[in-house]
């Protein structure tokens, strides 16, 4: 031990001095560590790009000195962003010696959003959005158009070209930039247009009377120099565009989410409103259903994860509730008071709040962390909402019943889960009958694969790890949960095991650590029932148990729809595609796909040379045998898995109500809208 100790000390170990600290000049931090400044570098990252350069021409609108901007989506991966408002500045700037322009576009903290001479509200936090697009694009460009000129800046990869130039007189005035990402840093560049209208369109209801036009021109041949034209619409070309401008503000964008949905009263209340320093805009709207969607902003950016503007909402939304019926008397004593989750069922609300110093809690601006929202809020509100009520009365009361319902199906859910976790506990928490659970009780390894019927749950079930996979068959197609509450979906067995299964409880009592599993696959046939158990499935995840999605949990098998054989060869195909280039692979002559569907278990193709390949179309995952089925399916270094998550909850939101709730119309509409993108199975 001495020795060892002596050794210890004697060995020399590399030092640690200020030679070995790294020093990145300039943008080459962005470049490093992108993810640090935009999240990542996929898709999620790409368009965080357009978000940055967009919010800077949004912040003027918001400023009051824009009114109008156009983004165009251009050939060549560009995005092409124009404003009417007062131009970056193109003096020279006193601490940086160059361009205000220059110092902008290449160098991180810097802009308008500090100070007092900038913007008095602004979504962005640090002023790094424009330095930061420009370190990861190939080619950018601003062109500013103020006080009669026209001056312009090109960039590559962060780094100026040459100088700010003065290229003439204008007429107009506002901002231009253009930009290209950098294909070294984004392996992929495809911008979806859906994404893009979706967030402009959202941007449009919260800054009122900013007019956002969308242009998409990727397949538009442009023979004129897009640059220095300032509204694309000058080219006179033919182009797909959208146009967004609301007076309404928030009042439309509550009935926006509300088109597909059965009112419970219909005047939509709405306030806007200054609270010391804090601007304050809310709007409302109660429909016939059991979900809630409240939507909070922050200086126009959306914080799904609430914080203290949601907070001072839903605590004066309940007190003003109760106060108002025990005024009126309206509740009989016995029924007890409402509580939170009472009066937000059926709500639909959207809470913005813009504020002259933002904080937010952590570094995705998930959740608003700045404590004077909380009070401001809930003072405006608390007043606005009351006086609401006692001004329309036929609507409070129409409210209140909802919410009355809301409280008796509350206690009778209670009363269901309190008996389903008692005799839970009286059986020793014994798992459901039909879960045959792995041997392993670290969550972080164990698998669950819920599957369709009892003959896809024994292949399974034999062809599974049995110390990491846990199987659960369900029998049939499960409750649709869309518009059942917690009482009706206990009552199903199916829904019951499955929430067994999982361990985490559900409604108030939900605890993700006490995840049993934390990857749950949903693994159902290739055909239009197993498509059908596999939305009602993601739904109840959806609804009640949206934690999992968000943590990563929960996945949907991939299992191949075909097994090909030549000899002692024997291949997958997971399409049609597939099965063609490996029968090509074979030698089989196939020049379309149809020419090798099978109609039984198994055709056989005499090729040229005299071989033969096999080809079995698999219907469901009980056609396989425990030995396919674990090679396909559950083997984790051959399987193919998808990930489940959910980039726009609002979108998500709204598509699940239309294709599971109870009004017929829009899902209709939804239908015969997107049938041309259905993958049908004939």
């Amino acid at each position: 031990m001495s020795a060892n100790k002596k050794e210890s000390e004697n060995t020399k170990k590399p030092g640690y001095s200020a030679k070995d600290i790294s020093v990145l000049e300039g943008l080459e931090p962005v470049r490093k560590r992108p993810g640090m400044y935009i999240g990542s570098t996929g898709t999620q990252g790409l368009h965080h790009l357009v978000w940055e350069v967009f919010d800077n021409s949004r912040d003027e609108a918001m400023a009051g000195e824009a009114d109008k901007i156009e983004l165009v989506l251009l050939p060549g991966n560009r995005i092409r962003v124009a404003d009417n408002g007062r131009g970056i500045p193109v003096d020279k700037h006193p601490k940086t010696k160059v361009s205000a322009l220059e110092t902008i576009m290449t160098v991180l903290h810097a802009g308008g959003k500090f100070g007092d001479g900038g913007y008095q509200v602004s979504g962005g936090l640090h002023g790094v959005g424009a330095s930061v697009v420009n370190a990861l694009s190939v080619y950018m460009r601003a062109e500013v158009h103020k006080d009669g000129s026209k001056y312009f800046q090109e960039y590559s990869i962060g780094k100026k070209k040459a100088d700010v130039k003065k290229i003439g007189s204008s007429d107009y005035r506002g901002t231009i930039i253009t930009f290209e990402p950098d294909i070294e840093i984004f392996k992929e560049i495809k911008f979806n247009l859906d994404t893009i209208v979706t967030r402009i369109r959202q941007q449009a209801y919260l800054v009122k009377g900013m007019r956002v036009t969308v242009v998409d021109a990727r397949d538009v041949a442009v023979e004129k120099d897009t640059d220095s034209v300032f509204w694309f619409r000058d080219l006179n070309i033919e182009a797909p565009s959208k146009t967004f401008y609301f007076e309404g503000g928030l009042e439309s964008m509550v009935a926006f989410f509300n088109q597909d949905q059965k009112p419970v009263h219909s005047t939509i209340f709405y306030v806007e409103k200054q609270y010391e320093n804090v601007g304050i805009e809310i709007a409302l709207q109660y429909v016939d259903d059991i979900s809630s969607r409240v939507n909070g902003f922050a200086n126009t950016i959306f914080t799904p994860g609430g914080g203290m503007h949601i907070t001072g909402f839903k605590t004066a939304l309940t007190r003003t509730v109760n106060n108002y019926v025990k005024t009126n008397k309206l509740v009989p004593e016995k029924e007890g008071t409402f509580d939170g989750t009472d009066v937000l069922e059926g709500l639909t609300a959207v809470v913005s709040v813009k504020l002259p110093e933002i904080q937010f809690e952590g570094q995705t601006k998930d959740k608003l962390g700045s404590v004077e929202a909380r009070g401001a809020v809930e003072s405006v509100f608390a007043e606005s909402f009351s006086s609401f009520l006692e001004e329309h009365p036929d609507e409070a009361r129409s409210i209140i019943k909802k919410s009355l319902l809301a409280l008796r199906a509350r206690k009778a859910a209670k009363a269901a889960k309190d008996s389903v976790l008692r005799k839970g506990a009286l059986e020793g928490m014994t798992l459901p009958g039909k879960l045959a659970d792995c041997q392993t009780r670290s969550s972080d390894e164990a698998e669950l694969f819920i599957v369709e019927g009892d003959s896809a749950g024994g292949s399974t079930k034999m062809g599974r790890d049995r110390r990491t996979q846990a199987v659960l068959p369900l029998k049939g197609k499960i409750l649709n949960v869309e518009r059942a509450r917690l009482d009706k979906m206990l009552a199903s067995k199916e829904v019951k095991a499955l929430v067994i299964a999982l361990g985490t409880s559900i409604g108030d009592t939900f605890d993700i650590e006490k995840a049993r599993y934390k990857k749950i696959i949903i693994a159902t046939d290739a055909d239009v029932d197993g498509a059908h158990i596999q939305t009602l499935l993601l739904t109840l995840f959806y609804r009640h148990f949206k934690e999992l999605i968000d943590a990563g949990y929960l996945y949907i098998a991939q299992p191949p729809l075909y097994k090909i054989v030549k000899g002692k060869d024997v291949r997958y195909a997971y399409n049609d595609d597939q099965k063609q280039d490996i029968v090509k692979e074979f030698g089989g002559e196939v020049e379309d796909s149809d020419d090798v569907v099978v109609e039984g278990d198994a055709e056989e193709i005499e090729k040229k040379t005299g071989g033969k390949i096999k080809i079995q179309r698999y219907k469901g995952l009980g056609e396989m045998n425990p030995e396919e089925l674990r090679e396909t399916t559950l083997d984790k270094d051959k399987r193919v898995l998808k990930q489940v998550t959910v980039d726009d909850a609002q979108e998500a939101d709204k598509i699940f109500d239309i294709l599971m709730g109870a009004t017929v119309p829009p899902r209709k509409a939804f239908i015969q809208n997107n049938a041309k993108n259905a993958d049908v199975d004939l």
